[in-house]
């Protein structure tokens, strides 16, 4: 049993030890483990706070990312309508011109066919009248088939020419 009760010696000496070792380590080493233990804190509490301020950057990048998706899919949009306007703008220009030449051409083609319609028609003249004066000069070769009628004639004529 004597082991297991101390002596009080024994006791003494133990905490004579205990107040050395307790005065050591608050002279040398309290200080060193106190700051130490104050600098990890503040370390750990800037990284908290660094982390912190990393996140609200990333959501603040994340807000602006979004913005500038968002202003390129606008401006994406707006290219494809200004390309569509314009395709759509030289169709029908293109049609118009198309149109105008066409428009052109028939007038173009209209006024060839009535200049040759003219040209067909005083052509047509000319010949009836040619045949006109040659079937004349036959029938009037035939009526006056002598000098004396021929002279009579054109003294009947010179008279009616002179009454009108």
């Amino acid at each position: 049993m004597s082991l297991l009760t101390p002596h009080l010696g024994f006791f003494i000496w133990t905490v004579v030890a205990f107040v050395v070792v307790l005065f050591l380590l608050k002279k040398f080493a309290w200080k060193p483990i106190l700051k130490s233990l104050n600098d990890r804190e503040a370390n750990i509490a800037n990284s908290i706070a660094a982390a912190e301020k990393v996140r609200a950057e990333m959501a603040n990048m994340k807000s602006e990312n979004e913005a500038l998706l968002a202003k390129a899919r606008e401006e994406r949009a707006q290219l494809l309508k200004e390309a569509r306007e314009t395709k759509d703008r030289i169709i029908n220009d293109a049609k118009e011109q198309a149109k105008a030449e066409a428009n052109k051409v028939i007038a173009e083609a209209q006024a060839a066919i009535n200049v040759q319609k003219m040209a067909a028609l005083i052509d047509v003249k000319n010949q009836v009248g040619k045949m006109v004066i040659e079937v004349s000069e036959k029938i009037l070769k035939r009526e006056l088939g002598s000098k004396e009628a021929q002279e009579t004639h054109i003294k009947e004529l010179i008279e009616e020419v002179k009454l009108n």
